[in-house]
């Protein structure tokens, strides 16, 4: 009886083959994956060790990727997760990331960077500080070239804004005096915490770092800002001038004395000779 159907020949049956076979490599990567989630959310994040969570968060952006030969790359490129989310995108890119992966990466880690920098400005930063090391550890400890950031503080030390003023080498960042007085002078800022990383991963001040942390303070001196520390981020540490005795003046009652008008003023002559 002819029933209309075709006979399976060599050919659909090799199909048919490679079809099974892809599926039984499927099934258990889709349990693996189900269990990953379900352990993420019923036991904690906190839980998971470093290379599990870097597999969630990429078969999350492309559920079709293999990510768990990738995590093995990226963890022995980079070394570690830290180092992994604060990796240039190019890095990234030479990795073997994708443009969905890759976006997944910076999101995670500007998520984490906003988390943290919160607490910050619901808060005095000087009474937080193992708070904010932890957050200039997140920022900037891992990054492969110098940056130079500068937190600005109001009256009650709490965060107005971190803002990256320059980006350097491997080695050297310039850092123009007259730039950080201007932009702390637009953002009303009454105190100031200089930072910035090492690369080679010694938080050690070098001769330069010192007399650009004193040429600050000289000139936030003159419009009552006082500047509290310059922090120098390491990757095994940081590195406090102050603590070192490296800052050694200040303005006490920093905005006290100074009016909104006179602020204005200063400002506008900043903005004058520039």
């Amino acid at each position: 009886m002819n029933t209309g159907e075709k006979p399976i020949g060599p050919k659909s049956g090799q199909d048919l083959g490679r079809l099974t076979s892809l599926i039984g490599s499927i099934h258990p990567t889709f349990e693996r994956r189900r269990r990953l989630r379900q352990c993420l959310i019923r036991a904690g994040a906190e839980n998971l060790p470093d290379y599990e969570l870097l597999q969630v968060m990429l078969f999350t952006s492309n559920p079709h990727a293999d990510v768990e030969s990738l995590v093995g790359e990226l963890l022995d490129r980079f070394g570690s997760l830290a180092e992994v989310m604060s990796a240039e995108t190019d890095a990234l890119a030479a990795a073997g990331l994708s443009l969905p992966a890759i976006a997944g990466v910076k999101f995670v880690r500007e998520v984490a960077l906003r988390f943290m920098r919160a607490e910050l400005h619901a808060r005095p930063v000087v009474g937080s500080w193992d708070k904010l090391i932890e957050y200039c550890n997140a920022q900037i400890a891992y990054s492969s070239v110098e940056q130079f950031h500068i937190l600005f503080l109001d009256r009650k030390n709490a965060l107005i804004k971190d803002e990256r003023q320059q980006r350097g080498t491997v080695n050297h960042t310039p850092v123009y005096t007259r730039e950080v007085i201007k932009r702390a002078l637009e953002l009303g800022a009454s105190a100031l915490i200089l930072v910035h990383n090492h690369p080679s991963g010694d938080p050690s001040p070098s001769a330069a770092d010192i007399t650009v942390t004193q040429d600050i303070i000289k000139a936030a001196a003159s419009l009552q800002i006082l500047v509290h520390d310059h922090l120098i981020i390491g990757r095994g540490g940081h590195v406090s001038l102050r603590d070192r005795g490296l800052i050694l003046s200040e303005v006490k009652d920093a905005g006290s004395s100074t009016s909104a008008s006179s602020r204005h003023t200063a400002l506008n002559e900043y903005t004058s000779i520039d």
